[in-house]
């Protein structure tokens, strides 16, 4: 079968030789991991955090092709930071906390932040980077399993945040093409956000995830950062949500 011209073949080894590859939040995590595996692929890597001395570390010790520190709640910041890279084909946003916090309790600064962090975080990006994002290229937002399965516990913001990634993506496939444009929904994954998260009560709360879960455990930051590569190496995948939970949705 003909392949046609201009088709994209790289997702039959997940090549990346050559391409520019920032991630925002790719100093730990999902992000981190997806990172080291998009350098294995042959990817220049940059990788985007919060924490200067953090982000400069992890560069080095992973010897990515560079590193930035920005707020990407502040358009300004996140413009500065992607200000001197010439060329990205494949832009990755997986920066935010775990905003969590009741409608009726919460101070509403901190809820704002589940949208400054992702919606808002994101449209700083693609704004700042205009034309300098490829055309062949892909953007690869961040959701979470609270879109689709909200819970009681403060989660109703955040959740909301994460549906209106996926919704944002959609949009972004139609107006940004032809560049490629997905979310990634992933469930409970063992990271360093999680952890925070859960705080004290981490060891119990994992262990009632993991009870919950059909394959009896959450995921790892491996398994999730192999799908971001995934999305970036997969001419075909657009406007879509890939959800990499272990099937918990469906219990």
């Amino acid at each position: 079968m003909n392949q046609g011209v201009g088709v994209n073949t790289a997702w039959e080894k997940q090549d990346l030789s050559d391409r520019v590859v920032v991630i925002f939040g790719g100093t730990s995590g999902i992000g981190l991991a997806a990172a080291r595996q998009a350098k294995a692929a042959g990817a220049q890597v940059i990788v985007i955090g919060n924490d200067a001395a953090r982000a400069e570390a992890v560069a080095g010790q992973n010897d990515f092709a560079g590193w930035r520190a920005a707020d990407v709640t502040r358009a300004d910041a996140v413009a500065a930071a992607l200000a001197d890279i010439a060329r990205v084909d494949h832009l990755v946003l997986l920066a935010g906390t775990f905003v969590l916090g009741k409608v009726r309790d919460a101070d509403v600064d901190h809820l704002r932040r589940a949208f400054d962090e992702r919606v808002w975080g994101a449209v700083h990006a693609i704004r700042a980077l205009g034309d300098r994002l490829d055309k062949n290229g892909s953007v690869t937002l961040i959701s979470g399993a609270l879109a689709d399965r909200p819970n009681p516990y403060g989660t109703a913001i955040i959740g909301a945040a994460s549906a209106a990634m996926e919704a944002l993506a959609r949009g972004l496939a139609l107006e940004l093409a032809p560049v490629r444009v997905n979310a990634l929904s992933p469930g409970m994954i063992d990271t360093p956000i999680l952890a925070k998260a859960l705080g004290a009560g981490r060891d119990e709360a994992v262990a009632g995830m993991k009870r919950s879960s059909p394959l009896q455990r959450v995921g790892t930051a491996e398994e999730a950062g192999a799908a971001v590569v995934f999305l970036m190496a997969n001419g075909w995948m657009n406007g879509a949500t890939l959800n990499v939970d272990g099937g918990a949705r469906l219990v």
